[in-house]
């Protein structure tokens, strides 16, 4: 038997963030989150079933990779070998269109495709929520890249109902400006951040309270389309979480000086009318939320600063297609 499936799915950055776990092995998460899917950034993903051979093989970039990486994507595949009573090795093709582990959301991207690929591979046929669930179990936030726009991710309260659901496709001159301010591989993973962070951190549990508040009113602001209460409270979420870092013992930050830069930069361009609003995830790079038709006069100004090929210009993006 050979059989095969090849998908896309693209980067989600999240706006409400998702930061830490209450079960580390199904991935469920302490709140709920809410994102929005960037065109610009992608993974693109065959899985092929083959009777064959006797082990699983995953290429990343055109090369293989190692027995702990295949090993992950092993078990993830099982999640579907073992619905779907198939029993072949298979060989995993994946291409990364985003800064692979540099904070620009490339598992969520990675699982997602990967999901979608074996989701046809294995003949399975899930629906779009089933998938969403599967993705989740790869990493958290590729269980928002199965949908474009804006997207929540319901914590749930159990492994079957924590799944995203789309909210709105964010096509009223959403953009994003993403300011690649280091592209190497962090030194301390998400996963090793959060734990860290949710076992030794005071300020935890106010960011798991506020968190879910946050979420609440950013959809209000999603609904009526008011754009700078959109950016307010996206902006003050980031901050809070990574708040909750500092507070970690040892205390933990992932920013950079040029990150701070960034943070200035967009600070100055809202004094003089341009709404911009930044966000970070557990990275040093920055994302500025901006609507689209002014993300030319933020790229202009990083110019000041910044290298052309630092600076990416995105829309919102689609949810996954099979290739």
């Amino acid at each position: 038997m050979k059989v095969k499936g090849k998908a896309r799915a693209h980067a989600n950055i999240a706006l409400i963030k998702y930061w830490g776990k209450r079960n580390d092995e199904l991935i469920l998460p302490m709140n709920s989150s809410l994102s929005l899917t960037l065109d610009c950034f992608y993974t693109e993903t065959e899985v092929n079933f083959n009777d064959e051979i006797e082990k699983d093989y995953f290429y990343l970039n055109d090369n293989i990779q190692d027995e702990a990486a295949t090993k992950k994507i092993s078990d993830f595949l099982d999640l579907f070998r073992n619905s779907a009573g198939v029993k072949s090795s298979a060989v995993v093709k994946s291409t990364n269109y985003v800064p692979t582990a540099a904070g620009l959301a490339s598992s969520a991207s990675g699982f997602a495709a990967l999901a979608a690929a074996a989701n046809v591979a294995s003949g399975l046929n899930l629906d779009s929520k089933e998938l969403s669930i599967y993705a989740r179990q790869g990493s958290g936030s590729a269980t928002r890249s199965i949908y474009g726009g804006f997207v929540e991710w319901r914590k749930g309260i159990s492994e079957k109902d924590s799944h995203a659901i789309p909210i709105d496709d964010a096509k009223w001159d959403i953009g994003m400006v993403v300011v690649i301010v280091n592209a190497k591989e962090k030194l301390i993973s998400s996963r090793e951040g959060m734990k860290l962070t949710m076992e030794t951190s005071p300020f935890y549990t106010s960011w798991v309270e506020s968190a879910e508040e946050d979420l609440k009113q950013i959809k209000i602001a999603i609904n009526k389309r008011d754009f700078e209460q959109i950016g307010l409270i996206a902006e003050r979420n980031s901050l809070k979480m990574h708040a909750t870092m500092l507070g970690a013992n040892p205390p933990l930050s992932y920013w950079q000086p040029d990150s701070v830069t960034v943070m200035k930069i967009v600070r100055e361009l809202r004094e003089e009318g341009i709404l911009c609003y930044f966000t970070m995830d557990a990275g040093p790079n920055v994302k500025i939320l901006c609507k689209l038709s002014e993300s030319h006069i933020i790229r202009e100004r990083l110019r000041q600063i910044f290298e052309s090929k630092q600076i990416i210009v995105t829309g919102p993006g689609p949810g996954v297609t099979i290739l």
